[in-house]
């Protein structure tokens, strides 16, 4: 057994060779101090095989330098790196200011800004930095309703970055303030917790129909798409009533005005009702949710009207000898009252 000493780059290291009594260095064991063994760990199986071949243990030793060398070499370099990386993120915050600042991860890769707008709503922007930030355009994620493209030069800043947000989230304005109005004064069921980017909404018109509307952010105020969810002689009137109306939508109005008046109906409120009242639950499962999905398929028979999920009346359907299946549609019985029921495979 040999305890040597390697003095590189102002530090000194330690490593044990222990050499059998035949004098093979094949055959021999290393050993190294907590720091020597995290700067050559990578290069263990290099060592090895430098081991086996070497002539005479001073011919390792030197190898075992030179490799050990080259890697300190490297860690300098790519600390260099990191503190100019981190200095000259400091200064782009700096720039932007403390105050727009979120969240900022431990290695300065994760950057949250945060933007309030004229309604108070926060708005955050996740900028994800890359090893080569600023040359290099991070990543981008934020909650708008449509697609949005940062546009980034190697001069760029987070302040860039910050204005180019600021300018998506004022365009949007009367977008959220619509979708605010329906959130506040309508049953929303769909979705649970309505994120800013998302688009649609599905209404509550009573227990068993709601009217799904999906708004272009782009002009809020024209009429939006308009999906009529429960049994068929429910929601024939709705559209019956739609169609004679249409002419009627004023973009001066807001979407709830205009829809209860094209539909001839009065949205439950909370103001006046509950949310469980529209929250009936699968016939099937009996529970409401299962997991992003509520009942969206309703019997068509006036005495039954049992909702049921896609996904459960589908399985229950496909289980049954007697129905049967043609392209993209089940025939089948309601599990409640027997008679027929049709159900539409779509994609949720």
């Amino acid at each position: 057994m040999r305890l040597n000493e390697l003095k590189m780059k102002g530090a000194l290291y330690r490593l044990e060779v222990k050499v059998p009594a035949s004098g093979s260095l094949s055959e021999a064991t290393v050993k190294c101090d907590a720091n020597f063994t995290r700067i050559l760990n990578p290069f263990s199986d290099i060592i090895k095989q430098r081991l086996s071949q070497c002539d005479s243990l001073h011919g390792f030793l030197k190898e075992i330098q030179s490799i050990a060398e080259n890697q300190l070499d490297r860690n300098a370099v790519a600390a260099t790196d990191s503190t100019m990386f981190c200095r000259q993120l400091l200064d782009h915050i700096e720039l932007l200011g403390w105050d727009k600042l979120e969240y900022v991860s431990d290695d300065f890769r994760e950057v949250h800004m945060v933007f309030t707008d004229v309604a108070r709503r926060k708005h955050v922007m996740k900028l994800y930095t890359g090893k080569q930030y600023p040359r290099d355009c991070p990543k981008c994620s934020v909650q708008l309703p449509v697609k949005f493209d940062l546009h980034w030069s190697a001069h760029a800043t987070l302040t860039d970055a910050y204005g180019q947000f600021e300018v998506s989230v004022d365009t949007f304005q009367d977008f959220w303030n619509k979708m605010a109005e329906i959130d506040a004064k309508t049953w929303v069921l769909e979705p649970e917790k309505p994120t800013h980017a998302a688009k649609h909404r599905r209404i509550a018109i009573n227990p068993s129909v709601s009217v799904q509307i999906t708004v272009d952010p782009n002009n809020p105020r024209v009429l939006p798409d308009c999906m009529f969810l429960g049994s068929d002689q429910a929601i024939k009137p709705l559209r019956q009533s739609m169609n004679a109306n249409i002419s009627a939508w004023n973009e001066e109005s807001g979407i709830l005005d205009n829809l209860g008046r094209l539909l001839n109906v009065t949205f439950p409120s909370p103001a006046t009702s509950t949310k469980e009242e529209f929250r009936l639950e699968c016939g099937i499962c009996y529970s409401y949710r299962l997991e992003e999905e509520i009942p969206s398929e309703v019997c068509n028979e006036s005495r039954c009207q049992q909702v049921f999920h896609q996904t459960c009346l589908v399985d229950w359907l496909r289980a049954l000898s007697s129905s049967r299946q043609s392209f993209n549609t089940i025939f089948g019985n309601c599990p409640y009252c027997e008679k027929a029921m049709t159900v539409k495979l779509m994609a949720r």
